[in-house]
């Protein structure tokens, strides 16, 4: 039976249960082993299936660019539909079927329509998953909830990626997919256990909407803070989107026969610390703020531009994209904590996550370009200094722009 929430005493911070507790927990975790299947598998499995690369690229493409138009109206819906339970497990069922259709049916038709439909469930999916966290904890504790999901999320990311790498070593390319709908069940199991009455509905959307709020659309575009934060998440994922893959490639020049085991080792590390630092990062910022541990995330990446540019050791320069596990954890967290800080009482918290959301989706996409670009042009050092000068553009206009956000009465 579902059970009521029950309030601490003398405040007003939900104490949700600890089956709850624990079944965000493995549903975040059996997520990320999810979405890890549509990561870099599927370039792998379409090519066995001997598609070209053009058709790989536009299918690829296509994805991309679904997935950036649908991160405000995915917001959107999740603030329009009630339960939000009800939605996460319609968008984890549409994944799992898409899957499947990747496994059964390899034809260009059918994969295109599939690799649409992950990247529009998985807009809805990630606004869904913050939402309901924040109705399940309430505001007051959201910074060390999302450390958590974060650390979970952490370890499903790693555990997946092992798996699904021995899944199709030892049977095949295929496999991958049809173990990513597998896991769909655990995944749902695990969201069951969370109970309906705990997650409060007009905290899951940022409200309840106060008198003095204005709880319009049109609001969150003069919303100052949430538009720095998008203009710095903008900034910062202009910068960091292109490092990894330019390193990659310099690393596969200087020593090609460990390449692979290097580059592994660079997706890996950085998801160690982030299981590690997670829930740490979550209780600072509840206790000591938002901006200095946003100062941190973003002053990391500019250092670690200016280190890739400087250092030639390809094993020291998996050290080196250890720095971006910091980032990754500050930026995950801290992102939608602001989020639900500067939108508190508007009942859009989801729309606002969707914005920056795009803000983050369009930064992704021209980092590539730039740093193509510049590499083809200057040289890899250039591209790397280029791509550090951008991220300490994001850290000055964060250290300039953006005030603290964290409630008072925190």
């Amino acid at each position: 039976m579902p059970t009521t929430p029950q309030r601490e005493p003398g405040c007003e911070r939900p104490a949700p249960s600890r089956r709850s507790q624990r079944g965000l927990d493995w549903f975040t975790f059996f997520l990320a082993n999810v979405q890890t299947g549509f990561g870099p598998f599927v370039a792998v499995y379409l090519t066995t299936q001997a598609w070209t690369q053009v058709d790989i690229g536009l299918v690829l493409t296509v994805g991309g660019l679904f997935s950036l138009a649908g991160q405000i109206p995915g917001g959107a819906l999740v603030d329009a539909v009630r339960p939000e339970k009800r939605l996460a497990i319609g968008a984890v069922v549409v994944i799992g079927l898409t899957a499947l259709a990747f496994a059964v049916w390899p034809t260009f038709p059918v994969i295109l329509a599939a690799e649409v439909l992950h990247a529009l469930a998985s807009c809805v999916l990630g606004p869904a998953l913050v939402a309901i966290s924040l109705g399940l904890v309430g505001h007051k504790a959201i910074g060390e909830r999302l450390g958590r999901n974060a650390r979970f999320s952490s370890m499903g990311n790693g555990l997946a990626a092992a798996a699904m790498g021995a899944c199709g070593y030892l049977v095949s390319s295929r496999g991958v997919f049809v173990l990513t709908a597998v896991l769909l069940v655990p995944a749902l199991i695990a969201l069951a256990r969370i109970g309906d009455r705990e997650i409060d509905p007009e905290r899951a959307h940022g409200g309840p909407v106060t008198p003095k709020s204005d709880a319009r659309v049109i609001s969150l575009l003069r919303n100052r803070p949430l538009m720095i934060l998008a203009a710095c998440a903008l900034l910062f994922h202009l910068a960091n989107a292109a490092m990894l893959p330019l390193m990659g490639g310099i690393v596969t020049m200087r020593s090609s026969h460990w390449a692979t085991v290097l580059i592994a080792a660079c997706i890996v590390a950085p998801q160690l610390l982030v299981a590690l630092m997670s829930p740490w990062v979550g209780r600072q910022a509840q206790s000591r703020g938002r901006r200095p541990m946003l100062l941190l995330g973003f002053a990391v990446l500019p250092l670690r531009g200016v280190l890739l540019a400087v250092v030639t050791d390809p094993y020291l320069l998996v050290a080196v994209q250890v720095l971006d596990g910091i980032s990754a954890v500050v930026l995950g967290i801290l992102v939608p904590l602001v989020i639900a800080d500067v939108t508190s009482g508007t009942g859009h918290f989801n729309l606002a996550q969707g914005l920056v959301g795009s803000a983050v989706g369009i930064g992704a996409a021209l980092s590539t370009t730039i740093a193509g670009y510049t590499i083809d042009h200057f040289g890899a050092t250039a591209a790397f200094l280029v791509l550090a000068a951008l991220g300490a553009v994001g850290l000055a206009l964060m250290l300039i722009a953006m005030p603290e956000t964290r409630p008072k009465e925190e």
